[in-house]
């Protein structure tokens, strides 16, 4: 399946690695925390590692680790805004439930 990413948010992606100068994509990654179990981890990405694998959509390569594609596979990274608030949400077909907040999910 892989990993998609929306309009919005590659082009958010896009600005921010113009600003920042440097970067190949962006990592995508899961790590234990959070009320419901799991939570998302998102960073720039400078090298790719062995183990990595990588998916690229509008432009904008997006690496995972093989440990955290089991839980992401078939996940959509989108940018929103609502309200004052703006972020990157991630709509996971795998997520079996998540917390009020949206920072953390389950399987």
């Amino acid at each position: 399946m892989g990993i998609t990413i929306t309009e919005a948010a590659a082009q958010r992606v896009q600005n921010f690695l113009t600003n920042r100068g440097k970067g190949i994509g962006i990592r995508l990654g899961v790590r234990t925390s959070g009320c419901s179990g799991m939570a998302y981890e998102m960073e720039f990405v400078d090298e790719i590692h062995d183990d990595d694998q990588v998916f690229e959509d509008r432009g904008v390569k997006v690496i995972i680790d093989e440990k955290s594609l089991v839980y992401l596979d078939g996940t959509e990274v989108d940018y929103a805004r609502e309200g004052l608030n703006e972020g990157f949400k991630f709509n996971n077909p795998n997520a079996s439930g998540e917390c009020g907040c949206g920072e953390s999910f389950t399987v």
